[in-house]
């Protein structure tokens, strides 16, 4: 594809959505009077970045705020009135006057006097710092039960999407085909605003990561031992993803618009809109993205070939794939809501979301296979397996919140309510030739269609309820219902040689599963002395779970299935304790319990067809997995440093694992089992260091270990197959980041991550490392930013797996996407905004000695 290409698609995916999001942002900013001025102090010198708020006395609604430039001046927009004018800044008396607005001009100077301890010309020496420290914060601050990182200065992100923002962040790993874990355990529990959402999908992988723009992430919440408060499910931890909802008052937001290679277009913008007690926000992008993956496979079965029944033949002992897969991808995302204050106790909030992608895929795959039709005829067979197929989600959400405060000494009861549907549809063309020594097989042209259709219905209410007792304690209790119904519908039909084509029975199914689960919890936080707080808490969650399946005998009759019935009720407790040693110096010590039940794709005990080489079928006997977990954790943080070391402690129940058997085809079958018990244990370490004012380092690392016993049966009508496991094994991953400041407005980054060797339950995982650049320069006094990446410069993140076991070895190679390089640009635009001064308030009962936002603060 050439340059003008990549320039037409760009301009043909983003030209509708350029004058859709223009009409909106021209609807927020309608004009009105245009009223300007100056903020002066008492030398007649110009106060820069002061806050002036105009505030209506007839009309709440008209009211508005405004920042002051480096000049001390400012504009905005006012409607003709009575207005009292308070004007704020650092080291400087509030000051507030009335005046008359009677139309567009300028009000003049307004004076301003300094504190008693302020410098003597009236100026803040320590402005500018201020200014540094809130631009550049630390990309992650640890709290009582969570971390907290700020994808802001991920440079090499700049124009991505999610998955490129979660390979940096501490504690999580994703691999190149998108799965998500957080250290070692793929069980990981996504959220969106604090609750699980359609933006994800129901089992959409890496599509679901890339249709959620980076530019549209405020921050990740990484919660490794979530307490009682969240829901018991995900025993690898948590990931809150907080998307943005600017509360600046005034008509405030971002466009980014990126173009890249392989072919990317993206334009997305985040528009937000305050006025009085209403805030309004528009969230929305699209873009065009193309992916290629390659694979490759080498299956070698150890059977003694003279050793088979004759019945055994045909027999593949030796098959070599080679595979290209190439994705072509559109996905639109749109968010609308708004806030309405009805006074200072009472608030309620809505929101809108719709989410397509469509995506068209083509590949190729080869194979030279070693084939026995007789312990004494051999043959070698090449076959070629061309798939064309094209994937279309749309998913809708909507959410509905509501907040009171009751009383005035911080009582709030909050309740939310989550509607969600997520429909996906899927066709797959299958089309393989096969050549003996050759000569064409006499079969000719194997096609197969594959059709599938799955459907997920969401409800989520909740209710929660805070209760402060004293200065230093506080009780919370609420309850969670969710509700989820997913529909699954698999369809094969197959032609030889052109005839008329017939159901493939032994693929065809459908599946309906429902689940109800009922959670209730209660907690309770104090502090004991000045150092030293806790937080112990209990859930209970009662589950009922159906599935229900139905697949065909070879004529085409519904056969007998089984059905799935689970409805057990379970207790969760967890503890949180931190000491503060000394001034940012804090220990904190946390358990819990999770719980991992199987998602509806694992108990399906039907094949998937996409691949005649290797088969996924799920296991109706399958049972939650549970698990205790317990961290030991440091914080300790000073101006230039923060060091963060967690040792962690894992022990499951029914641990569930994938276990592999091949057929006498040569297809590698896998089938998920609970096996005995699993121990995990590791060393997180995330830690940053500012050598100087130009140069932050962050490192995060973890090294962790594993132990697997149990025992397992592949086929459980036969007690013979009954297998013994057991399995153990260390690694350790290391990322590193430097970013570079040369100048005010330039920024560069290098990020690079090194994965070691893994022994896992069937696979040893070679080692694997990349290396990311980005490039950001600021331009027009801040309002807009060019960006450049690269992402994997040299081409190395590739998953390598090898497996050896007593039925046969396998080497396998698989890269989802090659390296990448893409080029965006972000423009800020506002009418006004407002800094909020930050108030006097008790310190936190959990925060650390300093109490800063550095450390953390309340744990939720």
């Amino acid at each position: 594809m050439n340059k003008t290409e990549i320039v037409n698609i760009f301009t043909k995916k983003a030209l509708g959505l350029t004058l859709v999001l223009s009409a909106a942002a021209m609807a927020f900013a309608q004009e009105k009077a245009a009223v300007s001025g100056i903020i002066v102090n008492k030398k007649n010198q110009p106060v820069a970045y002061a806050s002036v708020t105009f505030s209506n006395k007839v009309t709440k609604t008209l009211s508005d705020a405004v920042l002051t430039d480096e000049k001390g001046q400012y504009s905005l927009q006012l409607a003709p009135g009575e207005y009292e004018i308070t004007v704020e800044a650092i080291d400087y008396k509030k000051s507030v006057i009335s005046k008359n607005i009677t139309g567009a001009g300028n009000i003049g100077a307004l004076s301003i006097e300094p504190e008693a301890t302020s410098t003597l010309d009236g100026k803040t020496q320590e402005l500018q710092g201020v200014v540094i420290t809130a631009s550049a914060a630390k990309p992650y601050k640890v709290e009582l039960d969570k971390k907290t990182y700020d994808p802001s200065q991920d440079i090499v992100s700049k124009g991505g999407n999610l998955q490129d923002v979660l390979t940096n962040v501490p504690s999580v790993s994703v691999d190149t085909d998108g799965t998500v874990s957080m250290r070692g355990n793929s069980n990981v529990k996504f959220l969106i605003n604090g609750k699980p959402s359609s933006l994800l999908g129901i089992d959409d992988g890496a599509n679901a990561l890339q249709s959620i723009p980076a530019d549209q992430i405020e921050r990740i919440e990484v919660i490794t031992n979530p307490s009682s408060k969240f829901e018991a499910s995900g025993t690898a931890g948590i990931l809150n993803i907080i998307l943005k909802k600017d509360k600046k008052i005034g008509f405030n937001g971002t466009v980014t618009g990126t173009l890249g290679y392989l072919p990317r277009t993206n334009l997305n913008a985040n528009l937000n809109w305050r006025k009085g007690n209403w805030t309004w926000f528009l969230n929305g992008g699209g873009g065009y993205q193309k992916n290629e993956s390659t694979t490759k496979n080498t299956t070698t079965r150890k059977d003694d070939i003279n050793g088979l029944d004759p019945e055994a033949f045909p027999f593949t002992q030796y098959s070599q794939q080679n595979g290209k897969t190439t994705r072509e991808s559109d996905t639109y995302n749109v968010t609308a809501g708004f806030t309405h204050d009805f006074n200072d106790k009472t608030s309620i909030n809505f929101s809108g979301m719709i989410r397509s992608f469509d995506t068209d895929q083509t590949g190729l795959n080869t194979y030279n296979e070693r084939v026995y039709r007789l312990p004494s005829e051999l043959n070698n067979v090449v076959r070629e397996r061309n798939s064309y197929g094209n994937n279309k989600n749309l998913a809708t959400q909507f959410d509905l919140g509501f907040d009171q405060k009751i009383g005035d000494k911080g009582q709030l009861l909050s309740a939310s309510a989550s509607y969600q549907t997520n429909k996906t549809d899927g066709i797959n063309q299958i089309v393989q030739k096969s050549f003996t020594e050759n000569v064409i097989d006499p079969k000719g042209n194997i096609i197969n269609n594959v059709n599938t259709d799955s459907k997920t219905d969401t409800f989520i209410g909740k209710i929660d309820y805070e209760l402060p007792i004293g200065d230093n304690s506080k009780l919370e209790a609420g309850a969670r219902y969710d509700y989820n119904k997913n529909t699954y519908k698999y369809f094969v039909d197959q032609s030889n040689n052109g005839q008329t084509p017939f159901t493939r029975y032994d693929f065809t199914s459908n599946t309906v599963y429902s689940e109800n689960i009922l959670g209730v919890y209660a907690q309770f936080k104090s502090k004991i002395g000045e150092k030293f707080a806790y937080q112990l808490g209990l859930r209970s969650e009662t589950s009922k779970i159906d599935v229900n399946f139905q697949n065909f005998d070879k004529n085409g009759n519904p056969a007998n299935t089984p059905e799935v019935n689970k409805n057990y009720t379970k207790l969760f407790p967890s503890v949180f304790l931190s000491y503060d040693l000394a001034k940012n110096n804090q220990i904190l010590l946390n358990y819990s319990r999770r719980i991992n039940r199987p998602r509806a794709f694992s108990l399906i005990p039907f094949m998937s067809f996409d691949d005649d080489r290797n088969y996924f079928r799920g296991n109706p006997d399958l049972n939650p997995t549970y698990e205790n977990s317990f961290e030991l954790g440091y914080n300790y943080s000073k101006k230039k440093i923060t060091f963060n070391p967690t040792l962690y402690f894992k022990r499951s129940e029914d641990e569930q694992n994938r276990y592999q058997y091949i057929d006498k085809e040569g297809a590698v079958n896998t089938i998920p089992f609970n096996v005995g018990t699993e121990t995990n244990y590791g060393l997180d370490l995330n830690g940053t260091y500012d050598p100087f004012n130009w140069w932050k380092i962050m490192l995060s690392a973890d090294l962790y270990g594993y132990k697997n016993t149990g025992t397992y049966n592949l086929f459980p009508d036969n007690p013979k197959t009954l297998n013994d496991f057991s399995g153990s094994g260390f690694s350790y991953r290391i990322r590193l980041n430097n970013t570079f400041k040369p100048t005010k407005t330039l920024s560069l980054q290098i990020q690079s991550f090194y994965r070691a060797a893994e022994k896992t339950a069937m696979n040893n995982r070679k080692a694997m490392y990349g290396i990311d650049l980005g490039v950001s320069q600021t331009i027009w006094k801040g309002n807009g930013i060019i960006g450049f990446n690269i992402r994997d410069i040299f081409n190395t993140r590739k998953m390598r797996n090898y497996s050896d076991n007593a039925q046969f070895t396998r080497d396998m190679e698989m890269q989802w996407q090659p390296r990448q390089f893409a080029l965006s640009f972000t423009y800020k635009f506002k009418q006004g905004e407002k800094i909020e001064t930050k108030p006097k308030v008790k310190k936190d009962i959990n925060s650390n000695t300093n109490g800063d936002d550095e450390q953390g603060g309340s744990p939720m």
